[in-house]
């Protein structure tokens, strides 16, 4: 047998590719190559059994010559069904992909990582249920919250005779506290049939610029003029001198504001109610407001009985140290109200030092104590109103949360009722009105003051004390009061 001879297919013979299985790689390499136009015409077809290439190698090596075609070719040449390529053996490789033939990532791993799908069912569950433990809370607390219409109608009604609004940004909100003596409140004196009292009520001012908050307390006992009003069984009352706190239990809150609208000017933009329980359970909410007492308390008809010294009041204790009276001081209303505003302040206080305002899980309990308890008008009737509110009175500074009384003097034809100072008062709402700053000092600085200089109200036409008032050239109005940053044990 001739090495040189070559196989009918054109390539030599090699011992590690048989003919027909010549790899696609080496043809492409060798010049002027062609591919296949068919089957490879030695390799074996679907018929073939099983050894009958190895022989046909055999006979192909021995009697492979130049000349006429062999008995493959010919077989090749002629028309007829042809045999499909034979498919690549285990460890070979084409060198070809189609896009069918590339693996299924996506189902590969999504066998090989259940996990990721539990994950994300889980993650999935707990949003909602926190979604949907958020959406009962806010109902919640919304549904709290009492609305009065009845008082949005009669303003109305009235509506021409109301005040406009100066400075529209700016906010004017009446605070009333309620001390009605009906259902749980029973016990603390006795029920007239469930008639409405207010012996708290203080005109609350946001300036625009949400830099400072002004709570200005209205005496109880100040003599005012009282327009005239619906009462509860839809009788209309005379216009009249009164006491001031006559207009609330008599023709309700639109009373109440009508008659601060015709004292100060100042137009009212919303009101909200407040109850015992409201306030006591607010105290609660905050674990306790610090006070110092200089002497101990024994009042019965407040229900409280406190040690002297630093000590840290209840809810119960809170609302029995606010409404004690004959007991404290010097028994007068006027001292009162201080204690009530100086306690306000404390509460305000550690609301913004303990982070309250800024922290739901703590903020929860005082917005459910304040919305249980709360009558607002129409536009402050849902907890997205309050909490718009609170949030923009949030970074107001503690020291610029100030709290004083209207200036008055007892009433010169009754001594136990109260009566405008002017013209300090005047320009007060005036200072209120149009959005303007005022001040407050303690009374001790400014009697100090009243002494230095020899006057006896302690304010000139200005606001401030004699002396003072050369100090600029358009001076802020000063009054006698404290702010939300005062320590109550320094007083």
């Amino acid at each position: 047998m001739d090495a040189d001879v070559t196989d009918s297919a054109g390539t030599p013979a090699d011992p590690d590719h048989p003919a027909g299985k010549t790899p696609q790689s080496r043809s492409q390499e060798e010049p002027g190559a062609k591919p296949d136009a068919g089957p490879d015409a030695t390799g074996p077809t679907e018929s073939e059994e099983p050894g009958a290439e190895a022989e046909r190698e055999v006979k192909a090596g021995s009697d492979a010559r130049p000349g006429p075609e062999t008995e493959a070719e010919k077989a090749a040449a002629e028309p007829g069904p042809k045999a499909e390529p034979a498919a690549p053996s285990s460890g070979e490789s084409t060198g070809v992909q189609t896009w069918a033939d590339q693996p299924k990532d996506g189902s590969a791993s999504r066998r090989k990582r259940p996990w990721l799908r539990w994950a994300a069912l889980g993650a999935s569950f707990l949003v909602l249920v926190s979604a949907g433990a958020g959406w009962w809370l806010y109902n919640k607390l919304d549904g709290n919250i009492t609305t009065d219409t009845g008082a949005a109608a009669e303003l109305k009604v009235y509506e021409k005779e109301r005040p406009d609004q100066v400075v529209m940004d700016a906010q004017n909100i009446l605070l009333i506290g309620s001390d009605s003596r009906a259902g749980d409140n029973s016990k603390y004196g006795r029920d007239d049939g469930g008639s409405q009292r207010s012996d708290t009520t203080i005109l609350l001012h946001l300036a625009a610029d949400r830099k400072s908050a002004t709570a200005v307390s209205l005496p109880r006992d100040l003599m005012v003029e009282i327009p005239a009003c619906r009462t509860g069984d839809d009788k209309e009352t005379r216009e009249r001198l009164g006491q001031f706190n006559s207009a609330f239990e008599l023709g309700g809150t639109a009373c109440t504001i009508r008659t601060v609208e015709r004292l100060t000017g100042i137009r009212i933009d919303h009101h909200m109610v407040v109850d015992f329980n409201g306030f006591k359970d607010m105290v609660d909410a905050v674990d306790g407001v610090e006070i110092c007492l200089k002497e101990p308390i024994d009042d019965k008809d407040a229900h409280l009985e406190l040690p002297a010294g630093r000590q840290t009041l209840n809810g119960e204790e809170a609302l029995g140290y606010v409404r004690a009276r004959k007991t404290l001081g010097d028994g007068s209303d006027t001292e009162r109200m201080e204690r009530q505003q100086r306690f306000l302040g404390a509460l305000v206080n550690k609301m913004q030092s303990n982070g309250v305002l800024l922290n739901p899980t703590r903020l929860y309990p005082v917005l459910d104590a304040a919305t249980k308890s709360l009558t607002t008008d129409p536009g402050l009737d849902s907890l997205r109103d309050l909490y718009d509110l609170v949030r923009s009175m949030r970074d107001v500074p503690t020291d610029q949360v100030q709290f004083l009384t209207v200036p008055r003097q007892p009433y010169r034809n009754n001594p136990n009722r109260d009566e405008l100072v002017e013209p300090d008062a005047s320009e007060l709402f005036k200072q209120l009105r149009e959005d303007k700053p005022v001040a407050v000092v303690p009374a001790d600085e400014l009697k100090d003051a009243e002494k230095g200089t020899g006057t006896e109200t302690g304010t000139g036409g200005d606001g401030k004390p004699d002396g003072v008032a050369s100090e600029s050239p358009t001076p802020t109005p000063t009054y006698s009061g404290s702010s939300a940053a005062d320590d109550l044990c320094e007083q």
